[in-house]
């Protein structure tokens, strides 16, 4: 696979990190301006860093765009007359759509959307694609390139603003929560190492037990919850203090804030 990254940014260099450590590219080229940064990547040998993307695109099969939404207009422009049928492109820029895409490079590309989340540096990310109707004969080629840093899956565009919110702002989310039981848990007597020890731990076995049971998150509360039990009281309160009212709402007002954020660019 000849793979290069347009963009050797923080996002961009995670997603070199995750095909270079399970050896996903016969070759690689890293582009960025400032190529003095990301020189060390040179060492894993097959890997050329250049902030030429011409040279990129030439020698190249599939395109990961993982530039500043400012700047991706320009670089398709200047990249558009050297595309051929063997180039795929995925883009990780948010807000560029399909339709925006094909008005620049054409209809006739392999055009891949993908939104992955800030765990791919860590090989977790949940990552979503769409693609235009060409891209679609491309579109395992991408699962496999991201589910190598996490899990993937395929939607529609139209829920790519939705997904935005729940994979990407999520994690924010998800953050907030394993904060809040590390201080409840310092409340309990813990230090705050132990504590978020204890709950980002528990978190991550959470997400486990349903990732590889398949189970509904109510059956697996059904197991810890006894009657009367210590557990069901805590559900309860927080539900009666409004634990997933306020996630829902938080939910749905940043998917409200990225739609008008849309417009205003449309």
């Amino acid at each position: 696979m000849k793979l290069a990254i347009i963009g050797a940014g923080n996002l961009g260099l995670a997603i070199a990190k995750g095909i270079l450590h399970t050896n996903g590219a016969t070759t690689m080229y890293l582009t960025k301006r400032n190529i003095d940064e990301i020189k060390d990547f040179e060492k894993y040998g097959n890997v050329t860093v250049t902030s030429d993307n011409v040279e990129a695109v030439k020698n190249s099969d599939i395109l990961i765009f993982a530039v500043q939404p400012g700047h991706f207009e320009a670089i398709l422009n200047d990249v558009k007359n050297l595309l051929t049928e063997k180039h795929v492109i995925i883009s990780t820029i948010t807000g560029f759509g399909i339709e925006k895409m094909e008005s620049i490079v054409g209809s006739d590309q392999y055009i891949i959307r993908s939104m992955p989340n800030t765990a791919i540096s860590v090989g977790k990310s949940m990552t979503c694609l769409c693609a235009n109707d060409l891209g679609k004969k491309r579109i395992d080629l991408a699962k496999a390139i991201f589910n190598r840093m996490g899990h993937s899956l395929e939607i529609p565009e139209e829920q790519m603003q939705a997904a935005t919110v729940i994979c990407a702002s999520g994690i924010a989310f998800w953050m907030r929560l394993i904060r809040a039981t590390t201080q409840g848990a310092i409340q309990l007597g813990f230090d705050a190492k132990e504590a978020q020890e204890l709950a980002m731990h528990t978190c991550n076995g959470a997400s486990s037990l349903l990732i590889e049971s398949g189970s509904h998150p109510e059956e697996e509360i059904d197991k810890v919850t006894t009657p009367k039990g210590c557990t069901i009281e805590g559900l309860n309160e927080m539900e009666h203090q409004g634990l997933s009212s306020s996630l829902i709402r938080g939910i749905v007002t940043s998917f409200e804030k990225i739609n008008r954020i849309k417009e205003r660019q449309l």
